[in-house]
């Protein structure tokens, strides 16, 4: 492992953490229905399951799948689900109005930390990135230093460019917007989610 190899998975991470997928609907969502404090704490929450996928793909987890395609098929479906169930869940409460954003009423950051490595985790996307193509990015015989260094990368990169989203999405105007166009982003929001849970549950 070199500097400049480091320096081309970060850029590879972030260019994947960047495009758009679940994870980013979920975000938006967060930081435009419940403040900067509740989306920065969700935000962390990807961060840390990034990294869990990232270090399951450094110790194996692609060649457990090989071994063992039941439980890669098992995590699919229970992935598809979970995103069934949150797509669910917004076009339920879609006519709802946003919440009050106030100090004493913010929502439970630990529940948002939470929150977002349940989300990363039940999302195909990283877990294509990292069993496939991050992978292939590390050499063999990548010192426990190196890779130390690799997974906190991850954890930064990833909760780094969720916090610009959270900050993006959180501010007033930002808000205001959402507010008014609330029940049609929700449903729109959760179709594309329901239709993402729906194509890895039964692919």
């Amino acid at each position: 492992m070199t500097p400049a190899l480091f320096a081309g998975i970060a850029l590879a991470h972030l260019v994947a953490a960047m495009s758009p997928g679940p994870s980013f609907v979920v975000a938006v969502r967060v930081a435009a229905g419940t403040g900067f404090r509740a989306a920065l704490a969700f935000a962390f929450g990807l961060g840390i399951g990034a990294a869990i996928w990232a270090g399951a793909a450094l110790f194996g987890l692609a060649l457990i799948f090989q071994i063992v395609p039941a439980l890669h098929t098992g995590l699919k479906i229970a992935g598809g689900l979970f995103l069934l169930w949150i797509a669910f869940q917004l076009w339920r409460h879609a006519k709802d109005p946003l919440p009050e954003v106030e100090a004493g009423r913010a929502p439970s950051l630990v529940a948002q930390i939470g929150r977002g490595i349940a989300t990363q985790l039940a999302n195909p996307k990283p877990a294509v990135f990292f069993g496939a193509v991050f992978i292939g990015l590390v050499p063999p015989g990548t010192s426990p230093l190196w890779m130390a260094l690799i997974l906190a990368m991850i954890l930064i990169d990833e909760t780094l460019w969720y916090a610009f989203v959270a900050y993006a999405f959180s501010r007033g105007r930002a808000r205001s917007a959402y507010g008014r166009a609330k029940t049609w982003a929700d449903r729109v929001f959760a179709g594309l989610l329901g239709a993402l849970g729906a194509r890895i549950a039964l692919s």
